[in-house]
């Protein structure tokens, strides 16, 4: 059996509470820690930046999944690997030089994401193939949390595991135990939740029933 990486989404943390909220990630066995960044420009929501990785860089070991939404997110690669990211995703629909942003991330020491929105076809990713380390599949809209799963994107992640059969293919957007189940099955390697994680009042359950799909 495949192993299924749980990477909650600190969206939905308590940000005055942050180094305990991103400890308690650990100690409940998250596998990695997503990191939402938002201009106000790409999404219409603003969020932080390279400061918090920093800070957050400074109390666990976990992995940090820093997810760009933001325009030309080139411009920001190596401050965001500087501040602490392990592997920076951005979006197709951000910038014209997907390449350059690509190789860039790489040439940090850093894995690369590349993310598509749900509108946008899983083809779209083909001429980068070999550039990117992780797609992300969006299940919602990208911008806000809480939002509901949208059930076409079972069918895009297992087109992105014919297409990209090596690569890890994460879902982020409306995920619970039953979403979870679903796009596991679909072939999902890497699950972002947030609320799912951070209201339970066990967080170390939520996050194995998440990764189990039950």
């Amino acid at each position: 059996m495949k192993k299924i990486f749980v990477s909650p989404s600190i969206l939905t943390a308590d940000f005055a509470r942050l180094e305990q909220e991103c400890k308690s990630l650990e100690k409940s066995g998250a596998d990695w820690i997503h990191c939402d960044v938002m201009d106000g420009s790409f999404v219409p929501n603003l969020t932080f930046g390279m400061p918090v990785i920093k800070s957050i860089r400074r109390c666990v070991v976990l992995p940090l999944d820093v997810h760009l939404m933001i325009d030309k997110p080139e411009r920001y690669v190596k401050q965001f690997a500087e501040a602490g990211a392990d592997l920076i995703t951005f979006h197709i629909e951000a910038t014209d030089k997907v390449s350059e942003a690509l190789r860039l991330i790489h040439s940090c020491g850093k894995k690369a994401g590349l993310s598509i929105k749900p509108n946008t076809p899983v083809g779209a990713l083909t001429p980068y193939r070999g550039l990117f380390d992780m797609v992300l599949i969006m299940s919602v809209e990208p911008g806000f949390g809480g939002q509901e799963f949208i059930p076409s994107a079972t069918d895009k992640i297992r087109r992105a595991k014919q297409l990209f059969p090596d690569t890890l293919v994460e879902v982020d957007g409306g995920i619970n135990v039953e979403t979870a189940k679903q796009v596991i099955e679909a072939g999902a390697d890497v699950i972002v939740a947030g609320s799912a994680i951070f209201g339970a009042a066990d967080r170390a359950a939520a996050i194995t029933h998440i990764r189990k799909g039950k």
